[in-house]
């Protein structure tokens, strides 16, 4: 009876002591768990303190690249700063040496004017209304403020080009002729300045100006007319280039 007594006795102790192993275990369980928890918890936070510190990682060497840019185009602005600045000292030279140059230009042009203007009074009469009213314009166009320098002396020299190409060109082109106190209407033929001769518009009269005494000539051979009309024809391109008889003088210097 006491046997019996005694097992239930022990049986109840290893009973209770499995309830309080067990509540133990669950106790630990739990802590175990919440620490686990806890640490699943921290652990996040530090994964996104990591992402937050690798953004502003990224960030930094977003903004670090920048400020290189930066620096480069900053560097590229102060080599244009310092190159405008040398060209705007060289311009200034060039405003102060133009400005010299300017005032001994200025009485060149018109010296050079004077030169063509004489030239043209003794030179073969040929076009030379057009020519005589060429010189008066770049007079005229000297006295012009609104025209530069460089303008003015464009004109000057393009109308010394014109004149110098009048000495190797040929050219037909109507005018009129006065001779012995008539006047009438001529086909002008014109080789370089070697040649200044004339055509009446019937074909009858020929004729060719004479630098020696200054006046025109009247030419009476057949020959002459022929070769007039051919080189008429040649200027205005109705036919070929080819050799023609003028009448030319030469000057015979006086021996002393």
């Amino acid at each position: 009876m006491r046997l019996a007594i005694w097992i239930t006795l022990l049986v109840g102790l290893i009973s209770s002591a499995n309830i309080q192993a067990q509540d133990k275990t669950q106790t630990l369980v739990k802590k175990g768990l919440e620490r686990l928890e806890d640490n699943q918890a921290a652990q996040k936070a530090v994964d996104k303190q990591q992402e937050q510190i690798e953004s502003l990682e990224e960030a930094y060497q977003d903004e670090l690249y920048l400020i290189d840019g930066l620096n480069m185009y900053n560097a590229m602005l102060q080599r244009q700063l310092d190159d405008q600045a040398s060209q705007i000292s060289q311009l200034d030279t060039s405003i102060n040496n133009a400005t010299q140059i300017e005032r001994q230009i200025m009485p060149l042009l018109v010296r050079m004017i004077d030169a063509l203007d004489t030239f043209v009074a003794v030179d073969v009469p040929f076009l030379l209304n057009e020519r005589e009213e060429r010189v008066a314009g770049l007079r005229e166009l000297l006295s012009k403020a609104e025209y530069t320098t460089s303008e003015k002396t464009r004109r000057v020299f393009e109308a010394y080009q014109i004149e110098n190409e009048y000495g190797y060109t040929i050219e037909s082109y109507k005018g009129r002729v006065t001779l012995a106190d008539e006047q009438f209407a001529v086909d002008f033929l014109r080789i370089g300045r070697i040649g200044l001769m004339y055509r009446d518009l019937a074909g009858e009269r020929v004729g060719f100006w004479n630098n020696q005494t200054k006046q025109w000539q009247p030419l009476t051979e057949n020959q002459y007319k022929r070769h007039i009309l051919k080189g008429l024809k040649i200027a205005k391109e109705e036919i070929s280039p080819e050799l023609i008889t003028l009448p030319l003088f030469a000057t015979i210097e006086e021996r002393p």
